[in-house]
Formats: structure tokens, sequence, C-alpha cells
């Protein structure tokens, strides 16, 4: 069988332009901008919004999204590489509009929106002109089971009602609408079909903007909400009655990949920040580089970055297939983010002081790695999904091999 990760010329040639943009357009700005004191607010959106314009202009605009929605039309394989480029760099993904939570959504509406839904939310969406968030995570409840939501929404004439409370709903701050999950069916015989999805504008009557929550790396715009009797038209619903466990589902299952490629772009910053410090610090008689205990450190991170991406390539490749790639999803949320983690941990322990500091990027890079161990599922929850997908697998096939990657060795 042959093993082939070489992309078409068309796709080698856009991510080769991207990384250029990215290093020499994207990073080249904000390094201008962060060293110039008088930068003000007003000046950084200026900036951002008119490097979003030349990523559009130059045609990387939505890498994620197919031809016929006005995206590059790249399959998840070559996004992965890509989403890792975009990643090495501030803003890098948001330029080209494929940030999270908007990227979810896109997909989310592209395949289960209706006509007005496509026209109404999507499309300004992909144009940039408005943001979105995603309204499932609840403070009572365990957000890694989708089957405890508590928010309801109670069918009144044309209308759905929504009462409950969300947090960590991500980007809520400045978005025009949020896709909400909320108990249409408490009494529904499969738990899963208990929830349904709807489409909410951010303005409607009763949505409360709570607060942003604070996290241990500061303010990023996971906000609390609370929805008093907000009347939504039962054209807000999203999909099917009863299908919002299935949405959220297919929302999330190549959104934590797409988490995963640009953790990848992140653990590789780090670890060539790691090198480039170690191989110019000198300290006990020799630099950093020539110790072992620092070696050591490198080559650790390389294995577990080699084996990052190759997890990463195998689910992307069996989502383009339709293959079932549950159990690879969740190996490589698991090992990715876990990974940058680590990673991000010894870049700092060889930056020392600096590396803790906020003069390096680092001290903030490990602050946001922690999340990622939790985040679009903890990680005992995927283990535990990965050890059931195994056992099932051996005792239907008397081997595990279909339940890690179903490889022919």
């Amino acid at each position: 069988m042959a093993i082939d990760f070489t992309f078409s010329e068309e796709v080698e040639q856009a991510r080769s332009r991207i990384r250029e943009f990215m290093r020499d357009t994207v990073k080249a700005r904000y390094k201008t901008l962060s060293e110039n004191a008088q930068t003000s607010e007003s000046d950084w959106r200026a900036a951002i919004k008119a490097l979003r314009e030349e990523a559009k202009a130059r045609g990387f605009w939505l890498p994620h999204m197919p031809t016929e929605a006005g995206g590059m039309g790249l399959g998840v394989t070559a996004l992965a590489a890509v989403a890792a480029e975009a990643a090495k760099v501030p803003y890098g993904p948001y330029i080209m509009n494929a940030h999270a939570p908007d990227e979810g959504n896109m997909h989310t509406l592209h395949h289960f929106a209706t006509e007005y839904q496509r026209e109404k939310f999507l499309q300004p969406l992909l144009d940039g002109q408005i943001r979105s968030c995603f309204s499932m995570t609840e403070p009572e409840v365990a957000g890694s089971d989708p089957t405890l939501i508590q928010t309801t929404a109670v069918q009144d004439g044309d209308e759905w009602v929504i009462n409950g409370h969300k947090w960590f709903t991500s980007g809520a701050r400045g978005a025009s609408f949020a896709i909400v999950i909320a108990r249409t069916d408490p009494d529904a015989a499969i738990p899963q079909a208990r929830n349904s999805a709807f489409i909410v504008e951010t303005d409607t009557p009763g949505f409360e903007l709570v607060r942003d929550v604070e996290t241990m790396s500061g303010s990023h715009n996971h906000c609390e909400i609370r929805y008093n009797d907000v009347r939504v038209p039962a054209s807000h619903l999203l999909g099917e009655r009863g299908g919002g466990h299935k949405l959220g589902q297919v929302r999330l299952g190549p959104a934590r990949l797409a988490h995963c490629m640009r953790w990848i772009g992140e653990i590789e910053l780090a670890l060539e920040m790691l090198i480039d410090r170690a191989q110019k610090r000198f300290a006990h008689g020799s630099l950093l580089s020539e110790k072992q205990g620092i070696q050591w450190m490198m080559a650790d991170s390389a294995m577990e970055l080699y084996a990052g991406k190759l997890m990463v390539l195998h689910a992307a490749y069996k989502i383009e297939q339709g293959l079932d790639f549950k159990q690879e999803v969740s190996m490589a949320k698991h090992h990715v983010a876990n990974t940058l983690w680590r990673v991000c941990d010894r870049a700092v322990q060889v930056h020392g002081a600096l590396g803790y500091s906020t003069d390096s990027p680092l001290s903030g890079m490990l602050q946001q790695a922690r999340w990622a161990r939790f985040a679009d599922g903890a990680d005992e929850v995927h283990q535990m999904r990965i050890a059931e997908i195994l056992m099932r697998t051996y005792n239907a096939e008397g081997s595990v091999n279909g339940a890690v990657g179903g490889l022919p060795l």
C-alpha cells in the first residue's frame, strides 16, 4: 500500500503562499504594532480589518469551506497544513475567517440550515460581516454530557420560548447570533433525542450577556449567558426537532480536529523557540543545547509532535473519505492537547524567567494550552470513549486493530 502525504501542486502552492503571507505580512505588521507604544485599540482594529481584506483579495479566505460557499475548497487533510501555518501567527485564523467558533458554526449552518437561515445568518458570516457563538455548556451540569442540559425551549404557537443558563459561550461578546442547544423533548425515550438547536439573535429581548468569564489567562470572550423567556420564531429551529445532540456531534467532531490542526502549529512554534533559545544560551560551561537534559526535551517534543501530525493527518483522511473517524479524532484530540501543554511547558523552562514573563509569547501560550485538555471533551471523557470502542471492537472482531486506526500492520 502506498503511503503518500504529499499534496497536489495547487494545494502546496496555496500552503506556501499562505505561509509567506502569515510570516512576511501578518507577523511583520503585528510586530510593528506591538513595538509601538502609541498603538491604540482603533489602530489594532484597522490593521486587522486591512489584513482580512488583503487575505480575501489574495484568495486566502475560508480555507475550510467548499468553493460553492466562497471558500478555498481545500480537503480536510490539506486544511490541516494551512491551519497549522495560520496558528503560528497572532490572529492568523481570524484573518482568513477560519477561527473558532465561527469555523464550526459555518460548517453546521452549511449542513443543517434552511435557505432562509443560509441567507440571513450563514452568508454574512462567510462574508466576514458578522460573528457568531455556540451556546451549549452550562455551569450547573457537566459539560461533557449534553444529555444533562437544563436549558429549555417550549413551543408556543409559531414561536419557541427559551429559558436557561449557559456559560463559556465563546465569542458571545460582539456576536450577532448564537446557536443554542436546548431541551425540547424531556420525555424522549432516547436521551440524545431530547435536545434541539436554535439560532438566537443576540439582540433578542431576554438574551442577557451576564459577563465575560475571567480565566487563568485573562478575559477571552468566554461568556456567561442567561436566556430569560427568549422568543424565537419557529423558522429559527436549526435542523430537526430532537436533533440537537446529533447536530452538536456533527459540529464538534471535525471542530475537535480543527483545534488539533491549529495546536500543531503552536507546538511546532514552541519547539522552534526552545531549540533557538537552547542554541544561544550559555550556562555552566556550555550552551544549553549541549546538555543532555535539554536534548531530551527536544527529542521528546519532536516525537510527540511527529505522532500528533500523523494522528491529525490520518483522522483528516478518514473524514475526507467518509469513514468513521470518532476513535481517531478522540485519540488525536487527547494526544495533541497534552503535547501542546508539555511542549509549551518545556519551552518556558528552557527560556527560564524570560519564558515566564510576558516579554515572551510562551507564557500566554502555556496559559492558553491548559484549556485544551478539557475543551471539546475532557481528557478523561475521550479516554473513556477510546476504551469503549477498543472493547467493542475486540469483542466483535477478536482484534483491537480496527480501534487503533485500522491500519494494515
